[in-house]
């Protein structure tokens, strides 16, 4: 993808089902805005890029994050709380994705500090529409803070 953008956007995806990271690739590709899409497996493995710990040492601090709850490992609410708390990572927009709405998990989303919260979309289609509303906020109307 060629860029207009000094940088493309960067994008870390946390997710642990290979259907739904599919699912998000393929949507993110459709994509007008330049970007580079990470993807990691769990939540101990997300709190090592964002640390750029391991493997991870040379990652790009993401300027989005896309986050699902339900996670082996370390599950999303606990990597939620982590980012939120550490001062390098606090300012990183969070939008989670689940595949649950009830009401007290939505709200105990918002309470650890997620920037958004939307449920995740079961076929292509719909998932390509949610991430180009996702596109089309974080990355064209909002301004990100800076990495």
């Amino acid at each position: 993808m060629s860029c207009s953008r000094e940088h493309p956007v960067e994008i870390l995806l946390i997710d642990d089902n290979p259907a739904d990271k599919r699912l998000a690739i393929e949507a993110f590709k459709e994509c007008k805005t330049c970007h580079h899409l990470n993807t990691v497996d769990d939540g101990v493995e997300a709190m090592e890029f964002l640390q750029r710990k391991g493997p991870y040492a040379d990652a790009v601090k993401p300027d989005l994050i896309i986050l699902d709850l339900n996670l082996p490992r370390k599950d999303g609410r606990e990597v939620l709380a982590d980012v939120r708390g550490d001062q390098a990572l606090k300012y990183i927009p969070i939008v989670v994705m689940s595949i649950s709405d009830a009401g007290s998990d939505i709200l105990n989303i918002y309470n650890l500090g997620a920037n958004c919260y939307i449920t995740k979309p079961i076929d292509l289609e719909q998932f390509i529409h949610v991430v180009r509303r996702i596109e089309e906020f974080w990355f064209q109307i909002v301004k990100l803070p800076p990495r």
